[in-house]
């Protein structure tokens, strides 16, 4: 996923709950894009199937398919699928580069499933 879909993705992630593009483009002021820009952006997330539209009227209300947390462990399951053989090495690099609080986290949610 390209830089521009993560941004308006976190923003939908963001909202309260669905938003409409305009919303969408208000929130991303900040990046200076024109509103087409958002609109072909929430366009392609949909064609993904990474979001979700909806009709309100005669406009389209989004909202993301899944959870961060759930998206998270897609992109974490897709990498480690490509590791092959190495897959224990890369777990343990990501072990070893991990902070204090994400170890804390990993330890709970082991501990969680046992």
């Amino acid at each position: 996923m390209g830089e521009l879909e993560q941004a308006v993705l976190e923003t939908l992630w963001d909202s309260a709950g669905p938003a409409s593009g305009r919303q969408v483009h208000e929130r991303l002021a900040d990046r200076d894009l024109a509103y087409t820009t958002v609109m072909t952006v929430l366009d392609r997330l949909v064609a993904k199937d990474v979001v979700a539209r909806e009709r309100d009227g005669r406009a389209f209300r989004y909202a993301p398919r899944r959870s961060r947390a759930a998206m998270t462990a897609d992109l974490m399951h897709e990498a480690l699928q490509g590791t092959g053989a190495d897959r224990d090495q890369a777990l343990v690099s990501f072990v070893g580069e991990a902070s204090a609080d994400d170890l804390a986290a990993l330890r709970r949610a082991l501990a969680d499933l046992t």
